[in-house]
């Protein structure tokens, strides 16, 4: 097996990472037109399904077990009469996770041609690069919201996490706003995921020196790949300082990544609900024109716990709901600043905020 240090792209949330390309079936909001299939056509997705996983999924006994699964629903002849396109492939989506409990397994219909086989690894087109950059901009490559909070909390909301190439600048700005803040809290609760090498980036401004995060092994290559934090990163480190991520049940993927890595270096405390629980890589392949698979290709390895959130989710170290979750971060935050220095000028209106924040927390 090949082992090779790299700041590899780790993780990818429901097909943000490249154009729009696929429209995403099975989780809905599909605006595209059906198209109506014939037998041959949803015999030809159905073994390309099966193909696909069998050549690529992370564990080979579970691909295994998704095809014995799915030929015995074709000789029950539950997949006979579905003729709508968009409905063959939500079907199969909801029937290869009820085996493999893969957050990540999807398959997925256009109505526009898809692009050749792992789009992953596609040269984009300068236009197509140029439109992704413009709608990252208009969401301001995933920073929906910066702030300071009264008491001197920062407050950073994360809503994608969008490739460094676009977003760099954006994050070295936002970070070099909070710099000053006594605290911090990130919000992920609302945050599907996103690009690996922005986990790695922002991660690196918690940290003095370079850490070493986690490894990711492909399974078809066969290949280890390492991933650290940068040895050094634009703007101002945020270091000495108390972290608060909050999560909830919709937090997926890179944004849980995000969070298991500070969470299992003892940088930050996740308050919130258990995270959704998708930590495989994925690849993303074609079947026919119009149909494709998004297959969980490798397995994340954290450094510290040496496995990951697969299944399972982040779980929280102050567990509350996720409408809670804010309030009780920013209560426990002012305790803390307030612990470690009780004699700034500012300590009489900080337990005036703690005060007000412990009658809103524990209001039924």
């Amino acid at each position: 097996m090949k082992i090779r240090k790299a700041f590899i792209f780790i993780f990818v949330g429901l097909f943000f990472a490249i154009a729009n390309s696929y429209t995403v079936s099975a989780q809905g909001g599909n605006n595209q037109s059906d198209s109506t299939l014939n037998a041959a056509t949803r015999s030809q997705v159905i073994e390309g399904v099966i193909k696909r996983f069998n050549q690529s999924y992370i564990f080979p006994e579970v691909a295994k077990a998704m095809e014995q699964s799915v030929r015995e629903r074709m000789r029950k002849g539950e997949y006979d009469k579905i003729t709508s396109a968009s409905v063959l492939a939500e079907t199969l989506t909801v029937n290869l996770r009820q085996i493999s409990k893969d957050t990540h397994v999807q398959v997925v219909f256009s109505n526009k041609p898809l692009p050749p086989m792992n789009e992953i690894k596609r040269e984009e087109s300068p236009s197509e690069r140029e439109k992704r950059r413009l709608n990252y901009a208009r969401s301001n490559n995933g920073f929906l919201k910066v702030e300071r909070l009264p008491g001197n909390v920062g407050f950073l909301d994360i809503d994608l996490f969008v490739d460094p190439a676009f977003a760099g600048d954006t994050s070295t700005a936002v970070m070099n706003f909070l710099a000053n803040t006594d605290t911090l809290i990130i919000d992920l609760r609302y945050c599907p995921g996103g690009n690996g090498e922005m986990v790695t980036l922002l991660s690196g401004y918690f940290f003095a020196d370079s850490v070493h995060l986690g490894d990711y092994y492909q399974r078809e290559d066969d290949v280890t790949k390492q991933s650290w934090t940068l040895p050094y990163v634009p703007g101002q480190r945020y270091l000495n300082k108390d972290i608060y991520i909050l999560t909830s049940s919709r937090t997926h993927s890179a944004a849980e990544a995000f969070a298991y890595n500070l969470q299992s270096l003892k940088r930050a405390t996740v308050v919130g609900e258990v995270t959704r629980g998708g930590a495989h890589p994925v690849g993303r392949y074609r079947i026919t024109e119009h149909f494709g698979v998004q297959v969980p290709v490798g397995r994340y390895i954290n450094a510290v716990t040496k496995t990951n959130w697969e299944g399972k989710g982040v779980m929280p170290d102050i567990q509350t709901t996720a409408d809670k979750a804010f309030k009780l971060a920013h209560l426990t935050a002012l305790k803390r600043i307030l612990e470690r220095n009780p004699n700034q000028e500012s300590a009489n209106d900080i337990k005036q905020l703690i005060e007000k924040l412990e009658k809103e927390t524990n209001a039924k």
